[in-house]
């Protein structure tokens, strides 16, 4: 094989695997196979809430097995109940796993699935978030383990004594993750354990509560996903195809594969929760925060509690002495709530940061500058000093890129243009992993760590990391990731992975150079723990023009650009991806997504791409994103913050204070639909 130059650490590499993927050759979950393969379908609840009372198998060519809470293997109880697939007649919500058809083909068990007949006792159900929901609670923790609630100094007495307040409610829609590939597993067992090749972003990650609902132990499990289309967080937990493949390849003592429908997606892959969020800020004259409260309702489900961090990164933007952070959780009849790309932080600046401009425009002063002035020296509730922090820099440098001293807000015939401002965060974390590389011969390496790269680039950047450390041309490195048996590592997730992933491989990259040759192994539990206490993050500054249209109500993103904080940039290419890739969703969020509820049925019913809208190439036009160049020392071997999540990061809030700024209304709940907008407008 040809050795191809290598480019430095920080130079844009291109994709590693980029050949195989053009060609068809990157195989997904849903392409292995094996003799004698066998198809599943899923067939889901039609009610809320309630029991199964009989399940009836048809009469149906090519039908295997048709397993139902009567008939199913026996799971090992504990762990996630979202994975405890049938188990129980009980119904928690609409669209939870009641029966899977096994057929000999994929479109024999779809028209089987279509056949079976499901028999319920029905129940009333619960769906709807609110307020003053009387079932409202305060969980022990939020996600992933923070507290619940902060109190620091006299928030009533300072935000009574403020000169300028500001007291407004922001309301976020459940919101779906839609990665173009949908969640899949190919199962096979081999005497007494199991081979899953599973849509995961995590193959590690995923064998132990795989292997604990099994009933088995975890080197019985083998977890393998080397290529993996997309997540945003949906497939950053074990999902209930996994195991019903599993069960179904137990049941049958045939190899299964199942993929999850776009429509099924919708109701066992997980979601953002919606959001009913409470600000309030006062503030001095000068616009000096004093008093800042953010307090959060949302939801989770009945079968199992997750409590979204939204009011967490109100706790470190912004000084201020007298401070407030809740959050409240309601679990109704719904699927679980769960990780979509920066939960907590993207809900939850959307909220901080209209309220800051709201703040700002209350006191008459330009929202950077508002910013600025209220920028903390050290980490507010922890006390502790920043790694590094140049959120300021982010902001002056993309108000000057993006001309915002010469903003005006104008009209042009229907159309009415403003431009706004929002500041994004999101935390710098590393996680323990392992990685073991060794020699070849001939110039060659290999390295293994069980990394997962869902389109974000993780494999090259791997390799340019390999490479680095053992001194060799990229082209010399072969990087072996996704699979279980390369021992632990974390997710894909909490924008953590190359971090974590990373300092395993240039660890042990650097001893087996040391050693010169054979094999090494580098585990970074020890040094993580041995970490300093820092508060780590990423920060920016997003800035957009917006074009309000005011016959329609339809609202046009014209520019949009994001100045960003995050460490060494270790693939310029792959990170412009990523910084692009989260704003055009952020744009989604403002302006598209929405899963719509129906009280009735207790379901979402936009449940399919043609329903649920995200962003087009025609709606986003001039998008941009720059970084500065950031030393930090206190980080990994690389000096890298995760990128995958902040460029979402107040986004939405960009597009939001862009839009008032051109209608001078205030937008408080998304997304910005147009008949909202013209209705607004009607009214103003």
């Amino acid at each position: 094989m040809t050795v191809t130059p290598a480019p430095a650490l920080g130079a844009p590499l291109e994709r590693v695997e980029s050949r195989e993927k053009v060609a068809g050759e990157a195989r997904y979950a849903y392409e292995y196979g094996g003799d004698d393969l066998a198809y599943a379908w899923i067939v889901g609840a039609t009610v809320a809430r309630g029991s199964v009372r009989a399940v009836h198998a048809p009469s149906s060519p090519g039908l295997i097995a048709v397993l139902s809470h009567s008939n199913a293997p026996v799971l090992r109880p504990g762990g996630d109940p979202e994975l405890l697939v049938l188990q129980s007649p009980a119904v928690a919500y609409r669209g939870q796993v009641v029966a899977l058809v096994v057929a000999e083909s994929l479109e024999e068990a779809r028209e089987a699935a279509r056949l079976v007949r499901v028999e319920y006792d029905a129940e009333p159900h619960d769906v709807l978030l609110r307020p003053d929901h009387p079932k409202l609670y305060k969980p022990d923790k939020v996600n992933p383990a923070y507290p619940t609630d902060t109190e620091h100094g006299d928030f009533d007495a300072a935000f009574a004594a403020a000169d300028v307040r500001v007291d407004a409610t922001y309301e976020t829609p459940a919101l779906h993750n839609n990665p173009i590939e949908p969640h899949a597993t190919t199962a096979m067992w081999d005497g007494g354990g199991v081979t899953l090749y599973d849509a995961t972003q995590g193959a590690a990650a995923a064998r132990g509560p795989l292997a604990d609902v099994l009933g088995l132990e975890p080197e019985q499990v083998r977890v393998i996903a080397p290529h993996v289309g997309g997540g945003f967080g949906s497939k950053g937990t074990p999902r209930p195809n996994a195991v019903l493949a599993a069960l179904a390849a137990k049941a049958t003592g045939r190899p299964v594969k199942l993929a999850v429908t776009r429509q099924q997606m919708f109701k066992l892959t997980g979601y953002r929760t919606p959001t009913i969020q409470r600000l309030r800020l006062g503030a001095s004259a000068d616009g000096r925060l004093k008093a800042i409260a953010h307090e959060v309702a949302e939801q989770s489900s009945t079968l199992r509690e997750f409590a979204e961090q939204t009011a967490v990164a109100t706790r470190m933007m912004y000084a201020g002495a007298n401070r407030r952070t809740a959050h409240r959780l309601v679990r109704l009849d719904v699927p679980t709530p769960s990780w979509m790309r920066a939960p907590g932080e993207c809900p939850g600046m959307f909220a901080l940061e209209s309220a800051i401009d709201e703040l700002a425009a209350a006191c008459g002063i330009d929202p950077v500058e508002l910013r600025i002035r209220n920028e903390p020296e050290r980490a507010p509730e922890e006390d502790v000093p920043f790694s590094s922090r140049h959120l300021v820099a982010c902001l002056r440098e993309g108000a000057a890129r993006f001309g915002w001293a010469s903003r005006a807000r104008r009209r042009r015939g229907p159309y009415l243009y403003g431009s706004g401002v929002a500041a994004s965060t999101y935390p710098a974390m590393r996680r323990p992993a392992r990685a073991t590389a060794r020699e070849l011969g001939d110039g060659r390496y290999e390295v293994r760590v069980a990394a997962a790269d869902i389109g974000t680039g993780a494999r090259t950047v791997l390799t340019q990391i390999a490479a680095d450390a053992l001194g060799v041309d990229a082209g010399a490195v072969t990087m072996q990731i996704g699979d279980s048996a390369f021992g632990p590592a974390p997710v894909a997730g909490g924008s953590a992975g190359t971090a974590s992933w990373g300092s395993a491989v240039a660890g042990a990259c650097r001893v087996l150079r040391e050693q010169r040759g054979g094999e090494a192994v580098h585990d970074t539990a020890a040094e993580i723990e041995a970490e300093e206490k820092y508060a780590r993050h990423a920060f920016g500054a997003q800035f957009v023009e917006a074009r309000v249209d005011t016959y329609t109500g339809e609202v046009r993103v014209e520019r949009m650009l994001g100045a960003f904080a995050a460490g060494h940039i270790l693939n310029p290419r792959t990170a412009h991806s990523q910084f692009v890739g989260a704003m055009t969703m952020g744009v989604g969020m403002a302006l598209f997504e929405e899963s719509v509820l129906d009280l009735e049925f207790g379901d979402y019913l936009n449940h399919d791409l043609s329903q649920y809208h995200v962003p087009v190439h025609a709606d986003i036009r001039d998008v941009d994103a720059v970084w500065l160049e950031e030393e930090d020392p206190h980080l990994n071997p690389m000096g890298s913050k995760g990128i995958g999540e902040i460029g979402i990061v107040g986004a939405a809030a960009a597009v939001a204070n862009a839009v008032h700024d051109a209608t001078g209304i205030r937008f408080r709940s998304l997304p910005l639909r147009p008949d909202r907008v013209l209705d607004a407008l009607e009214r103003a």
